[in-house]
This record gives structure tokens, sequence and C-alpha cells, in this order.
């Protein structure tokens, strides 16, 4: 027992004791969420569930613009997005059924957050068929596996959160086996994979867990009874853990980790709304973060507002946040052209190919991309359409070179998306003639 204790201390920079913990939330624990609960007093936060198999198919980016790390799909999509203010607590939560696919999407992210946790109590059609969430729980030699790889592979702290099992045998068993592989911590939701938030938690099931385990146990489930800080508290003193976790009532007022007391919904809507200005996030996301704020006020004026918003122009005046959105949009644009400046390098190959070291965030041009705008350009200057020329090399990397009146244009870098390959030729190309596109779009 103490050798186990020591290796966990090796590596262990949370106690994972007496902490208020932000749970993972699909949808809801985006970067500006979890944000704002550390602003409010939480300890720590889990992001939502990742499905490894997507996650692998990422590349890490380190975003100077939003002042970021994302994670970014081939599709162009941020998967996951994170940033050095809460990298000493957050705890990246994966959905997973293989060891060997599990440590590989660890890896990949060990350096950017301070845990790893494995979801094995996810309800959900989707995780069940694809052999992770609840259906791990039925199998404890493949529970084993998973989180011994992943102990031994990484630096950092993992833990895992499971549901319990329809007996105390069960749930004891797996607990057991789960201790065994000297993870840090164990999360355990109060209910069986068939129940839902409307069945009550079962305190007394988490508290015996407690009781027979030496590794630290979170208490999750209690939502329902769980209204302020306070609550928290008697939530873990009811099951004897050493810390808890919620979804729900931080999903509709995260202020629940305030000491002092929870805020008026409106206040905790505008400090999320200027996190989400802040880090660029999505406008759909942050629409639908904002109901779930809203969930008991969406017939008042502002819920009405935002059920009609098309933009995050329009939901930030709803709160008055206008001019906050404009500031922090040319904040971006400034920096975004102190990064082109620093990574404009041209050169002219042998093959007198011209050539730039550039990115391209297709979030900055919305319906007009660098190929849209050159191809006005071209059209506007009586010149041929442009012609791309796209080869995938040896790492499955897309590399495009355009063609525009005689010459060439390309990017140092490839892409996994071809898509985004040829927006990068295009954008060199308009970068080297010195193409304003803000005229071309008007």
């Amino acid at each position: 027992m103490v050798e186990m204790e020591n290796s966990r201390k090796d590596k262990n920079n949370i106690s994972f004791r007496n902490l208020k913990i932000l749970a993972p939330m699909v949808r809801i624990g985006c970067l500006p969420m979890r944000l704002l609960a550390l602003k409010y007093g939480a300890d720590l936060v889990y992001c939502e569930e990742i499905i490894d198999h997507r996650f692998l198919r990422c590349s890490r980016v380190e975003n100077a613009v939003v002042r970021s790390i994302d994670y970014v799909h081939p599709d162009g999509n941020v998967v996951f997005r994170t940033c050095e203010r809460e990298k000493s607590k957050l705890v990246f939560q994966m959905g997973t059924s293989d060891a060997e696919r599990a440590l590989q999407t660890a890896k990949m992210v060990e350096k950017d957050v301070s845990a790893v946790d494995v979801n094995m109590g996810c309800p959900k059609d989707y995780s069940i068929k694809g052999g992770m969430g609840a259906a791990l729980l039925k199998d404890p030699e493949k529970v084993k596996n998973i989180l011994t790889s992943l102990v031994k592979g990484l630096s950092i702290p993992v833990t895992c959160k499971i549901r319990i099992l329809p007996t105390i045998e069960e749930t004891l068993h797996l607990v057991k086996v789960i201790e065994s592989t000297n993870v840090s911590a164990l999360a355990v939701h109060g209910r069986e994979q068939h129940e839902r938030p409307r069945h009550p938690v079962h305190s007394d099931i988490i508290h015996r867990v407690a009781k027979e385990l030496s590794i630290p146990v979170i208490c999750n489930g209690g939502s329902e009874d769980i209204k302020n800080y306070q609550d928290m508290e008697r939530f873990q003193e009811k099951t004897g853990t050493d810390s808890v976790m919620v979804a729900r009532a931080a999903q509709w007022n995260p202020s629940v980790f305030r000491k002092d007391g929870t805020l008026p919904i409106q206040t905790v809507v505008k400090d999320f709304i200027k996190f989400a200005v802040e880090y660029d996030n999505s406008f759909s996301n942050t629409k639908y973060c904002v109901a779930q704020l809203m969930h008991e006020a969406l017939e008042t004026p502002e819920g009405i507002q935002l059920k009609h918003s098309r933009t995050m122009k329009e939901l930030c005046d709803i709160w008055e946040l206008g001019s906050y959105l404009r500031e922090w949009e040319k904040q971006r644009r400034v920096r975004s052209e102190n990064v082109e400046k620093s990574l404009s390098a041209k050169r002219k190959r042998e093959d007198d190919v011209n050539e730039m070291n550039i990115s391209y965030n297709r979030r900055l041009y919305g319906d007009f991309t660098p190929k849209g705008i050159l191809f006005i350009w071209a059209k506007q200057q009586g010149f041929n359409q442009p012609r791309y020329e796209t080869v995938e090399n040896e790492e499955r990397l897309f590399k495009s070179v355009v063609s525009v009146n005689g010459q060439k244009y390309t990017s140092y870098s490839g892409d996994k998306s071809k898509k985004s390959a040829e927006q990068l030729a295009a954008l060199v190309c308009l970068k080297f003639l010195g193409i304003d596109d803000r005229k071309i779009r008007s």
C-alpha cells in the first residue's frame, strides 16, 4: 500500500482531496465555461468527453491569435481548445475502449493538461455501442488494461469515472480492480447505467466505496440537491468522500462554486459571454451554453432575444457587450497581422514556385475564403481561373500549388485536409501579390 501511495505522489501535483470539481458535460464543458467555473472557485475542471478515434486525427496548433492551444481535426473543426491559465487545474477526459489508443491519445495532450481521465460511466448509445463508457463496467479486465497502460505510460495523474453496478458486490469488485492499477483518484456517479437524473442518487453505495478504498474517491450525481457551495459540502460529507464533482448544478449556475453564495444568472451570463468572446468560442456553442444558464429564464425578454439571435454580435448586444466584442475582434486582427508578418518569409524556389510560411484560420474568413477572394480578383483582372495542383505526401499531408497568370504559389507546410491545403496556397498568392482582401470582399 505504501508503495502504491508513493507512486501516485511521484507524478501527482493534484491531491484530489477536498476539491470542488466541475464535471465533464457534453457541449457545456468548453473552455469559457471551464474558465468561468475556475473564476468562481472550482478547484479542478474536466473537459467534455473526447473520443480517442477523433482526437488521434487532430493536429496540435499553438494559436497565437487566440492565445490558446488548439487540437484541430482535418475537417477544420477545433476538437479541443485549452490555454495556459487553466493548465494546472485541467483534466482531459477521453472516451476509449482500447489501451493502445488511449495511451496514444493521452500522450498527445500530456503537456497541456494536469491529468487524464477515462470516462467509464457514459450511458449514451453511441458510447455503449463503441465499447466505451458504461460498457467498460462489465469488463474489469479491459478496464485494468486501459488504466494500467495509462498509469505506466504517463507523467501526469490518471483517474477514471464510473457508475455503480446492480449489486454492491459487483461494484466493489470493479473499484478494487481500478484501485489496483494505481490510479490517482476515482469518481463515482451514484446511479446505475439505466438510471437518469430523476432517479435518486445512491449515496449509500458511494459511501461504501469510499470506505473500502485507500485512493481518493470523488462523489458525483447529487445535483438535484445542490444549489450552493454548502450543499456540495453536505453531499461530500453524506457520502464520506474526499471530493465532490458537480455537473447539472454547475451547468445551470457555475457560481455554485462560490463560498459566498451564488450570483444572479444575468451576472453569470455576462461573465460567460466575456470568456466566450475572449477565446473566440463559436457562436453556436456560446448560444447553447447561455441557453442552459438561462434554462428557467428563457421566456424573459433576454431569453426571447437569445432564441432569435443569429450572430455573436446579436447575442452580445442583448447584454450590452457589443463594444466588448468589437474590442476583442480588433485585438485578434492586430495579433493576426503580427503573426502573419513574423511568418511571411518569402522565397522563390529553383522551380520558380513562390513559397511562403503562413497559416490559415478558416474562421477569420467566414464565407469569403482565400480561394473565393482570389477567384474574384483574378476574374476582375481578366485572368484565367486559378488552377490548383494538390498532392498527398508520405506523411499523409496535402500540399497544393496554385497557378495564377503564369506564376505558381504554395505554402512551406502541408495540411491534413486537401481543402485547407488549397486555401493555404490561395492565401500565399494573395500575400505575395499584396492583395487587400477587405476590398475584394466589399
